[in-house]
């Protein structure tokens, strides 16, 4: 039977890839065996951890586990996790061989704060795209700000997931309490699903542009809800991180009025420290020579930028991945 085209390929081939995906698992990626100065990867079998099912990171990651397995001789594939917090952990646990994350949870394991209790045995192969915080509130709930979040139903995004880690900031730098808000920590569709039936009345989510379940989500009832502008705390939240930074959501992302000004967290791809360099400098290459066929299964790849590749704060390059840019960036 043939295919029709290059776009239903690369799905039916996410497909395959993300539904051979499990939980996680011991890594079994071995070195090359070349020289120091090869950027070459090793062979096996290689786990990505990404994020909810319906997030970015999952389609992403998908993405990236077959441009591995086409182009090296790993078997890569992608899991479905809780995104950024709980990639780290099981990242360091040895459960992972790669971690989709956002920069200030990234920034946090390297310097043992927040849900860290001390630093973490994890360097970057790249920033890639940024995530964009999406702050949505039905219009029946009256909130205008994060503000106005105090008494009411918000879902704060999984446990453990970079969402709860930003969704918690915002209510802190708002000067909000524990328990001034009924903070529920649901997975992305189980949010949209409260969103819709009303037993939600906000929601906090970190992702790339555009998510799908956001995308349903203003399908289903646009008319009902609107974005809030969370750019007044930006101040408060660059205190805490540097990595925070104003962005916008452009109104046709999800056929909104207007642009929608926002606060942006750029994403990396965490590995251990440990990882054989020539496979690190092999993986790092294979992101940006293959980036169109990342493109090709989630739009949110086309920021990825080998003019921001090591712009990283406080998170250090792996050694395999510094030698990679510095070859690409010639």
């Amino acid at each position: 039977m043939k295919i029709p085209g290059k776009k239903r390929f690369a799905a039916a081939a996410l497909v395959a890839l993300l539904a051979l995906s499990g939980c996680g698992g011991k890594r079994s990626v071995e070195s090359s065996g070349e020289s120091a100065g090869a950027c070459e990867a090793g062979e096996g079998r290689m786990t990505i951890a990404t994020g909810n099912s319906t997030g970015v990171y999952y389609i992403l990651g998908g993405g990236l586990a077959k441009v591995i397995s086409d182009n090296t001789k790993i078997s890569a594939t992608a899991a479905e996790t809780g995104a950024s917090v709980q990639n780290v952990q099981q990242l360091v646990a040895g459960d992972y061989d790669i971690a989709f994350s956002l920069a200030d949870t990234a920034a946090d394991a390297i310097e043992g704060k927040g849900a860290f209790d001390g630093p973490q045995d994890v360097s970057a192969l790249t920033r890639i795209y940024p995530n964009y915080t999406q702050v949505v509130v039905r219009k029946d709930s009256n909130i205008k700000s994060i503000e106005d979040f105090k008494g009411k139903t918000i879902s704060t995004g999984s446990p453990n997931s970079g969402t709860e880690v930003i969704a918690n900031r915002l209510i802190e730098t708002a000067g909000l309490g524990n328990g001034d808000v009924k903070k529920q920590r649901l997975d992305l569709t189980k949010t949209v699903d409260g969103m819709k039936d009303g037993s939600i009345d906000g929601l906090v989510w970190s992702g790339g542009l555009p998510t799908a379940a956001m995308t349903d989500l203003f399908t289903s009832i646009g008319d009902q809800i609107e974005f809030i502008d969370i750019t007044p705390l930006l101040p408060k939240l660059q205190e805490i991180n540097p990595v925070y930074q104003q962005s916008t959501i452009p109104a046709d992302t999800y056929k909104t009025p207007e642009d929608v000004p926002t606060v942006a967290v750029p994403n990396v791809l965490l590995v251990k420290n440990d990882m054989d360099e020539g496979t690190a400098c092999a993986l790092t290459k294979l992101v940006f020579d293959k980036k169109d066929d990342l493109v090709a299964v989630h739009a949110a790849a086309k920021d990825i930028d080998l003019k921001t590749a090591t712009d990283l704060g406080p998170i250090p390059l792996h050694p395999g991945s510094k030698r990679a840019l510095d070859e690409l960036q010639k």
